[in-house]
């Protein structure tokens, strides 16, 4: 009887703990500057938890800025979160961002969440804006410091690289406290470095399952450096994905897309970087990044434009379930 019981307790903790392994929050994405409004209620009514929105200056095609689109994506939306994802943070001076920032939090009602990523792909636009390339990390962490210092206090003097604040005040401050949240996006040893210096997430791009838990340890490793207590440390994945009965046709769609994209050959690329195919193939590969350590999942369609809808909507229905206790 006792056997029983033990067994019967055992088999409850791996039903709790897988459970808890399928506790995953999803975000989407806005990919082009139009029609925002009715894409952020179509994707909040769909129960995704992030609405996230990339930017470029410039670039191979159409893209936002990240802030504006995600400030109409506030008055559009009631309580999905926003996340800019990615700010391009080296492009901006460090006062207007901490600004911008700010006051987005406060459009929002306390929604929004800093996306930080240094760029550096696509050079024309760090050249118009003024900005050389090869400053773009220690430009990216002066602006964290004066972000960081300006969104949590007031009369604020800091003497950076890049930036020098004598007794500088953000009024309103935002509305989040100590201030909203800030993930890293990347793929280096230094962007990692980053994260567990001044994030409170870590969002890798073009990542295998493989590298996302090689990412994990590394960051923890270095936040332990750092004396810091990174027990509420959140990591996420924003992976390019396509969805669809017809796996063949879920890859295809995700390969012409970020081929075009990127202006690269993706055919090779989509099985290790992206996320496509048919809905039960999906999800095995997703469980795959969970079981890394992923519990946030960014998910940014790569998918012709007629589709996009249908491919919100499809893994909403069809995967959510899969990754939600």
């Amino acid at each position: 009887m006792l056997y029983i019981m033990n067994v019967f307790v055992s088999v409850k903790e791996r039903e709790k703990e897988m459970s808890a392994s399928k506790a995953v929050k999803f975000g989407t994405t806005l990919r082009a500057p139009h029609g925002i409004e009715a894409l952020s209620r179509q994707i909040e009514g769909l129960g995704y938890d992030v609405l996230g929105c990339g930017e470029h200056v410039s670039f191979h095609g159409d893209t936002a800025n990240g802030l504006i689109s995600l400030s109409v994506a506030a008055g559009a939306t009631t309580s999905i979160q926003l996340m800019s994802a990615i700010t391009l943070v080296p492009l901006y001076p460090a006062a207007l961002l901490a600004k911008m920032g700010a006051a987005l939090d406060v459009a929002s009602n306390g929604r929004f969440t800093l996306g930080v990523g240094v760029g550096g792909e696509f050079p024309n636009e760090f050249a118009a804006c003024g900005v050389p390339v090869n400053e773009r990390g220690a430009r990216t962490d002066d602006a964290l410091e004066v972000i960081t210092r300006t969104w949590s206090g007031t009369d604020v003097t800091y003497n950076g690289r890049f930036t020098k604040l004598e007794n500088f005040s953000l009024k309103p401050l935002p509305i989040q406290k100590p201030r909203p949240p800030i993930w890293v996006s990347g793929r280096s040893d230094a962007a990692m470095r980053r994260a567990a210096k001044y994030a409170d997430g870590w969002l890798p791009y073009m990542y295998t399952p493989e590298q996302l838990a090689e990412s994990i340890t590394k960051i923890r490793a270095y936040g332990e450096e750092l004396g810091r207590d990174m027990s509420d440390f959140t990591f996420g994945l924003y992976i390019f994905t396509a969805i669809h009965e017809d796996h063949e046709l879920a890859v295809k769609y995700a390969a012409d897309r970020l081929s075009t994209q990127y202006a690269q050959d993706f055919s090779k690329l989509v099985y290790k970087f992206a996320l496509a195919g048919d809905p039960e193939r999906y999800k095995a590969r997703l469980q795959e990044y969970v079981d890394a350590g992923a519990s946030l999942i960014l998910v940014s369609s790569a998918c012709p434009d007629d589709y996009i809808d249908t491919n919100v909507a499809m893994i909403a229905d069809q995967v959510f379930p899969a990754f939600r206790p």
